[in-house]
């Protein structure tokens, strides 16, 4: 599963950040154990029909199971809130009732007789799905766990789709088919779905019979010959387009709604030669199931879901061609996704406890596609913003990445889980080496295909192929928590001819790290490496050096996970920006030099920054330079950016880099990119047209109007503020109430807030800050607050400046008194 992110740069937490029960710490002595295996799932063959008006799937369902390994003479299911009509045993063609207890969580079945482990036997029973009068809650990570949605099922929602779907990570396939719902189960399935014809069907494995029914309904039959667990299942309903591409030979489909039919292949046309790539490169493992589909969910609770063969998204990733221009943002979730249908689904964490052998290996995959496809700036870009969302939240370095102690199971899905563990892995490829690495992969893989992983069958596979005791990494890393924090200084003696690099372990409490670390020596262009360890909680390396080194660079390729602080000079960052050359040695000079700009050497480097080959590292330095008295140089390459530069991004910062300077002078070269194809540049432009001529921007806006997304929108939505007034209150309230996502009302809030800044009607201030409010206290778990309230701070300026001109002082007064009291 892809956790949904906050995608703007101030959201360093994931969604997933989990909040434990209040004060509730009796989950500290419970020890999470993997579910026991009293029977085993073999096949589960269900029938389904759904009542659109009710909201109500009618099933009947056909399990399958054996005792693991005891005899037994009784069964526990997993169905959550289901009506059961019948329950029976199915024998000699003949089924016989069963006696059962229905707790409304499980159902607690007397068999007919005892069974050996290993023999067979078939369970029917006849039941009704009622998800929406489930008595369930959902998470930070998984915002709903009632299993089956109906989405606008009756058609009374304009412009959205009538669709079902299921989601079932992590134990919430059981509100709509009665199993085991333990991811250390597998089973194989068949799924017939009655559906009204006009809506195409998706589930898991291929589709083997379709047949027309009188009544205006049509039920297709798909069937998983391969077992993966119940967790897995899925089924999606819709009115779907279906493009089609293929892998080897197996059908690679993308189910979207027919306004992306045209666009489908540029949002998930990578994906065969994604499939290419994990098999061939990092696996070893040819794509395991019989085909890969993807399928677009409205209103769908997370961000993305592997079930097997048949991963769904979240409409997000449902992007146009204006926005894909900028950039196919959601194609690491893609990658992420298909990667589990390897690590996740061919082989299963055993335990939610476990679920780093699932996500971890599915957030390196995102830096492996990047590396890949992109070159090792965007991977290393990847790992290194990564590296930052865990650290992001100072509460996830006190968690183990494997946690046999939680509050809820989907607590685990969170940033050490997801980032921390794939900067884990990362570091246990470069110390295995690529070679050793990827085979070891693959032994795993192998090894314990269609059943269950866990971090010591990882290590034990790593063991076998490199031949090197790994307890020491996986204690360190995988059983334990935190991660070191260094201090980092050099010295030289000239007259010994040495260089010397000391490192402090300065983190809180005993702890002391183990660390292979890469030290590169730099005389010129010319680069040294040694790799020495860290053992104690200070360390001092000696290299001999026949004169100064211009630069020495700790973690030569970045890919240490730890906080640094370091003493190097300007002239050494420079050196290290021209000669390290990485993408965070580049980023590390960058922002030195931010902080030093004033320096000359300091700003030629970040002009030199305005030519970096990495498009991200561009943008940053245009965000450091820009200024409103820019020297000529500086301006003429900022105005070449923002006209040529190959990537749309990069145009749009360099646009706000020009529109710092207030120069009228560029107001032609604006006019002509608000009409760019490009959602960033057209958005910029506008913000830069507004703040030279409100009334130019203002008669932009019929044509703008008609299209805008993400940047754009954000850019049109300020400019419609210009024209509203206190009578447009009820407008302008409801449209901010009716926003929808976190990323959107985060992004709405401000021209909001603009807004109110005109509003002098007190209880209509009132109102609109309170329902500001209500939303920063939302989102105060992501850190982002202090943004909020600084949006506040710079509109209740605006009330001051306006007070001189106002009829009515005193109603203003007593709304900047209900801003202080607001933002105590």
């Amino acid at each position: 599963m892809k956790q949904l992110l906050l995608a703007l740069s101030l959201f360093v937490s994931l969604v997933s950040l989990a909040q434990p029960a209040a004060q509730d710490t009796t989950w500290k002595k419970q020890y999470r154990a993997f579910a026991p295996k009293v029977n085993d799932l073999v096949h589960t063959k269900l029938e389904a029909k759904f009542d659109y008006a009710k909201q109500y799937m009618y099933g009947k369902v056909w399990l399958t199971l054996k005792p693991h390994f005891y005899a037994t003479d009784s069964l526990q299911l997993d169905a959550k809130g289901l009506t059961i009509n019948k329950l029976e045993i199915v024998k000699a063609g003949r089924n016989t009732a069963l006696q059962f207890t229905n707790t409304k969580e499980y159902l607690i079945i007397k068999l007919d007789k005892p069974y050996k482990g290993g023999e067979t036997y078939t369970i029917y029973i006849d039941y009704i799905s009622k998800p929406n009068e489930l008595e369930v809650k959902g998470s930070a990570a998984i915002s709903d766990a009632k299993g089956l949605y109906f989405i606008n099922p009756l058609g009374e929602e304009k412009n959205k789709p009538t669709q079902i779907w299921t989601q079932g990570e992590t134990e919430s396939n059981s509100a709509w088919v009665p199993t085991i719902d333990k991811p250390n189960q597998k089973t194989t399935t068949e799924f017939c779905l009655t559906v009204p014809a006009k809506y195409v069907t998706l589930s898991n494995g291929r589709l083997v019979s379709q047949i027309k029914n009188t009544d205006g309904t049509r039920t297709d039959c798909w069937k998983m010959e391969l077992p993966h667990a119940p967790y897995l299942m899925f089924m999606g309903i819709g009115d779907f387009a279906i493009v089609k591409d293929s892998y080897k030979g197996k059908e690679v489909s993308y189910y979207v709604e027919k306004e992306y039919e045209k666009v489908a292949r540029k949002i998930f046309g990578l994906t065969p030669e994604m499939i290419k790539f994990f098999s061939e490169k990092v696996t070893g493992v040819d794509f395991p199931w019989n085909k890969y589909a993807q399928i677009v969910g409205r209103d769908y609770v997370s961000g993305a879901m592997e079930n097997t063969t048949s991963t769904l998204h979240g409409e997000g990733v449902q992007q146009n061609a204006r926005e894909l221009v900028d950039g196919n943002g959601w194609e690491g979730t893609i990658a992420h996704e298909l990667f589990h249908q390897w690590f996740g689904d061919y082989v299963t964490a055993e335990s939610w406890s476990n679920i780093t052998v699932n996500e971890s290996f599915a957030d390196y995959s995102e830096y492996l596609w990047q590396e890949y496809k992109y070159g090792k700036d965007a991977a290393l870009e990847d790992n290194y913003s990564q590296m930052l969302r865990y650290m992001g939240n100072p509460d996830d370095a006190k968690k183990d990445l494997v946690r046999y102690y939680y509050a809820d199971k989907e607590d685990v899905f969170d940033n050490v889980s997801y980032p921390k563990g794939g900067r884990i892995l990362n570091m246990l490829r470069h110390y295995l080496g690529d070679s050793a690495f990827f085979k070891s992969l693959n032994v795993y893989l192998t090894t314990y295909k269609f059943g269950n992983g866990n971090p010591d069958k990882l290590r034990l596979a790593m063991e076998q192929v490199s031949g090197r005791d790994l307890h020491w990494f996986f204690n360190q890393w995988y059983f334990g928590s935190g991660h070191p924090k260094v201090e980092i200084s050099y010295a030289y003696d000239a007259a010994a001819q040495k260089a010397s690099v000391f490192i402090k372990q300065t983190q809180a409490g005993d702890k002391i790290f183990k660390l292979p670390i890469d030290i590169d020596i730099y005389h010129g262009a010319t680069k040294t490496r040694s790799t020495v360890w860290m053992e104690n909680k200070t360390d001092t390396f000696t290299f001999s050096a026949a004169t100064k080194p211009d630069l020495i660079n700790v973690d030569g390729d970045k890919y240490l996970l730890w906080e640094k602080k370091e003493s190097k000079t300007l002239a050494e960052y420079i050196h290290q920006y021209k000669y390290a050359s990485n993408f965070v040695d580049r980023r590390e000079a960058i922002d030195f030099a931010t902080k030093n700009k004033k320096d000359p050497a300091a700003f030629a480097l970040l002009k030199d920054g305005l030519k970096d080959p990495y498009f991200k590292l561009r943008n940053r330095s245009l965000l450091q330079v820009s200024d409103k008295n820019l020297d000529a140089t500086t301006l003429t390459i900022i105005e070449k950016m923002a006209t040529n530069d190959p990537n749309r991004t990069v145009r749009s910062y360099a646009i706000d880099a020009l529109a710092k300077t207030e120069k009228k002078e560029y107001l032609p070269l604006y006019l002509k990119a608000v009409m760019d194809s490009s959602y960033s540049v057209a958005g910029a432009a506008l913000d830069a047209i507004a703040g030279l001529d409100e009334e130019k921007a203002i008669s932009l806006l019929p044509t703008l109007l008609k299209d805008n997304k993400g940047r754009l929108k954000s850019s049109v939505d300020a400019v419609v503020v210009l024209t509203k007034g206190d009578k447009d209150f009820d407008e302008m309230f409801g449209n901010y109430k009716q926003v929808k996502g976190l990323q959107e009302q985060f992004n709405a809030s401000f021209n909001f807030i603009d807004y109110l800044a005109k509003v002098t009607t007190t209880d209509n201030f009132k109102k609109g800050i309170d329902e500001v409010i209500a939303f920063r206290e939302k989102v105060a778990q992501y850190g982002v607050a202090p943004q909020i309230n600084n949006a506040i701070q710079d509109m209740a300026k605006k009330k001051e400046a306006y007070k001189a001109k106002a009829q009515d002082a005193a109603a203003i007064d007593i709304q900047l008194a209900y801003i202080k009291e607001k933002l105590k």
